[in-house]
């Protein structure tokens, strides 16, 4: 078990307490006093490793499995002895320009509370540090911990969906360029930030109706004085799924944008090769028509002819340039 417990604390009236070093007794503790809670935190831990914790803390069987197996969607259970929670954390690389979500799983029950960790971007160790310098909201107890670890994961979708608009403008600079020419590299990019936004979508939208029920429902094991704190977060989570929705409508309109270039493109090279080639087909045809082996033809049996019939193909093929140049097509 040390290697998968981050940290375990007793918390009373605000402020970290010392307590048994084993979660067991560290639990009888919080409940035989009343006005204390235990903070268990969790990094990946195995089937057995978990076994005991399910048993001391009564989780529900569903649940373990849950948070065990990861891979959830956001959710919200509520089951007869606890709380079950499933936070999904993102992490945004600038350099490959890729969105990672871990997963959170916070149990909360009778004087507990249980985070289990899946991957990095999991706020927990800030979240732990900042409540216990603010004892009047740790005091609340168990609410107060999922608030602030909601509170943090949904801050942090904001920044995170910050970070991809600036890149966004980025990609529709090139896509805007006006000689931008590597037009299957920039689809790629495209798609891959469609791509991005979609995991990202998948980490934010499913939370809403946990946050709902949260901030206007009665939850168990939530005190009523927090819905408004709750409501916060799911405004916070609203105007960060209005961002995300507008990247992808951008992404849409940039991909739109980027295909009716590479027509126009196409339309406009395929103008100069029609230009070219019926430049090219006047002295072709002046020049088949002399190469027929027949004895009597115009001017054939005069010296100036050959210079005539030369100066007749440069100045037709210089008036279809002059034409096609009038047109845009040269």
């Amino acid at each position: 078990m040390p290697r998968v417990i981050v940290d375990c604390a007793i918390y009373r009236s605000g402020a970290r307490a010392e307590g048994p070093a084993d979660f067991s007794d560290a639990l009888d503790e919080a409940r035989a006093t009343g006005d204390a809670f235990l903070w268990l935190g969790l990094h990946e831990p195995t089937e057995k490793e978990f076994d005991h914790v399910r048993d001391e803390f009564g989780l529900h069987p569903l649940a373990v499995e849950d948070a065990l197996t990861a891979h959830q969607r956001p959710k919200l259970e509520v089951y007869d002895d606890s709380l079950f929670v499933v936070l999904k954390p993102v992490l945004y690389d600038e350099d490959t320009d890729t969105v990672t979500a871990g997963e959170l799983m916070v149990f909360i029950g009778d004087s507990f509370v249980v985070t289990v960790r899946h991957g990095e971007g999991a706020p927990l160790a800030a979240v732990r540090r900042r409540l216990e310098h603010e004892p009047d909201v740790l005091r609340h107890g168990p609410t107060a911990v999922l608030y602030a670890v909601s509170d943090a994961v949904v801050d942090h979708y904001i920044e995170v969906a910050a970070e991809l608009q600036a890149d966004l403008e980025e990609l529709e600079a090139d896509v805007f360029a006006p000689n931008a020419s590597d037009t299957k590299n920039t689809a790629a990019r495209i798609y891959g930030f469609k791509r991005q936004v979609l995991e990202f979508r998948r980490a934010t939208s499913p939370l809403l109706q946990p946050m709902d029920r949260l901030a206007f429902g009665d939850v168990p094991f939530v005190h009523d004085h927090a819905q408004p704190f709750f409501r916060d977060v799911a405004d916070h989570l609203t105007k960060a799924n209005e961002y995300i929705e507008g990247l992808d409508r951008l992404l849409s309109d940039a991909l739109a944008a980027h295909l009716a270039q590479m027509g126009v493109r196409q339309n406009d090279d395929m103008r100069k090769i029609s230009a070219w080639a019926a430049m090219a087909a006047v002295p072709t045809m002046v020049a088949g028509i002399y190469g027929m082996n027949f004895d009597d033809m115009p001017e054939l049996k005069q010296s100036w002819g050959y210079p005539v019939v030369l100066a007749v193909m440069v100045g037709a093929c210089l008036g279809l340039h002059r034409m096609f140049k009038r047109r845009g097509w040269l």
